[in-house]
C-alpha cells in the first residue's frame, strides 16, 4: 500500500471512529439520537452534493461553492465529504480547500469532545432539553 493508499485509509478510519464515538455516546444516553441521525443526514447530504458538483465538473456546468461545502462539513457532513472525496477523486487537490476541511473535522472534533466536559455536556443537556420543547410545541 502506498502513502496516498495509507493516508486515505487513516482518513476513511477517522470518520469511522468520529461516527462510532457518537452512536457510543447515543447508546450510552450522553447523546441524543437526534445528533447521531443528523450527522449521518448532513454525511449522506454532503456525499450526493459532491457528487453533483463532480458532474457539474466533468460537465462545465455551474459548481457548487466551496462555501456550501464545507458549511455542510461543518454541520457534521464531514465523514461523507470525507468519503466522496475518496470515492468521486473530487476536492483532492486544492490546497486551500483542503485546509478549510479540515478546519470542519478539527471544529466537529473539539466540539465533541468538548461535549464530554461538565460545561460541554450541561449545555448540551439544556439544548436538547430545549429542541424537545420546541418540537413539542411545534406540535411533534
Amino acid at each position: 500500500m502506498g502513502n496516498l493508499g495509507l493516508v486515505a485509509l487513516v482518513q476513511l478510519s477517522l470518520a469511522a471512529l468520529f461516527v462510532a464515538l457518537v452512536g457510543a455516546a447515543v447508546y450510552l444516553q450522553a447523546y441524543s439520537s437526534a445528533i447521531f441521525y443528523l450527522i449521518l443526514a448532513a454525511s449522506l447530504l454532503a456525499l450526493i452534493v459532491y457528487a453533483m458538483d463532480k458532474v457539474a465538473a466533468l460537465e462545465n456546468r455551474r459548481r457548487i461553492s466551496e462555501n456550501r461545502l464545507h458549511l455542510i462539513a461543518l454541520a457534521g457532513g464531514w465523514p461523507g465529504a470525507l468519503i466522496a472525496q475518496k470515492l468521486f477523486n473530487h476536492k483532492t487537490t486544492k490546497r486551500p480547500f483542503r485546509i478549510v476541511f479540515w478546519i470542519t473535522v478539527l471544529i466537529n472534533g473539539g466540539v465533541v469532545g468538548w461535549t464530554f466536559t461538565d460545561g460541554g455536556s450541561a449545555l448540551l443537556t439544556r439544548g436538547m432539553a430545549e429542541m424537545e420543547r420546541l418540537v413539542a410545541l411545534l406540535g411533534g
